[in-house]
């Protein structure tokens, strides 16, 4: 009976282990996670930025060097940007269309 008793510890160990191990793997995915989101709004940022500094400084080869910053790199934000852009209008006309069907508020 104590050999039983025996293995039965040890699986339990094994088993608390493993939970362990699984706990702190979730964990350091959910903290990636939050660090991806945070990275993803300061580029959105610094996108919506970037835009402005195209329209203050006149164009995109104005607002590179203004920025000293490659014409390539502003072109990403710029395409960021529009994304950004392009995704607000789809949430706002989705939320029309729910208004609309709801009866109009």
């Amino acid at each position: 009976m104590s050999v039983q008793n025996s293995n039965s510890d040890r699986a339990l160990s094994r088993k608390q282990r493993l939970q362990e191990k699984q706990r702190r793997q979730l964990a350091v995915v959910d903290t990636v996670d939050k660090a991806e989101a945070k990275v993803r709004k300061a580029e959105v940022e610094v996108a919506m930025a970037v835009a402005e500094a195209v329209q203050v400084f006149g164009g995109m080869q104005e607002a590179s060097d203004g920025l000293d910053m490659p014409i390539q790199t502003v072109q990403r934000f710029l395409g960021l940007a529009q994304d950004e852009a392009a995704g607000a209008a789809n949430v706002a006309e989705a939320v029309g269309t729910v208004v609309e069907a709801v009866g109009g508020a």
